[in-house]
């Protein structure tokens, strides 16, 4: 499945909840995606996330759905680790 990273812009400072993320997780399992990861920045108003879905469209679906921004979506391709060249 593809993966994705989104960059999340936030007006305020993110505050995480159990609740939250039990909503967003069912939203995704409804659109077909699933949330690997975040970053949190320094300052909480932003994200980066790692996704897979079968499409970019499938994330903007669940992003409109939950209530989230999603600024930027970018597919990747492999994964790339210092340790792959040792």
């Amino acid at each position: 499945m593809p993966r994705y990273v989104i960059e999340r812009n936030y007006a305020e400072q993110l505050e995480a909840s159990k609740q939250a993320n039990d909503m967003i997780n069912r939203i995704n399992d409804e659109e077909g995606v699933k949330w690997l990861f975040s970053f949190l920045s320094a300052d909480r108003k932003k994200t980066y996330c790692l996704y897979e879905a079968p499409n970019e469209e499938a994330i903007c679906v669940a992003a409109r759905r939950a209530g989230l921004p999603a600024d930027v979506i970018v597919e990747v391709s492999e994964e790339i680790r210092p340790d792959m060249f040792d």
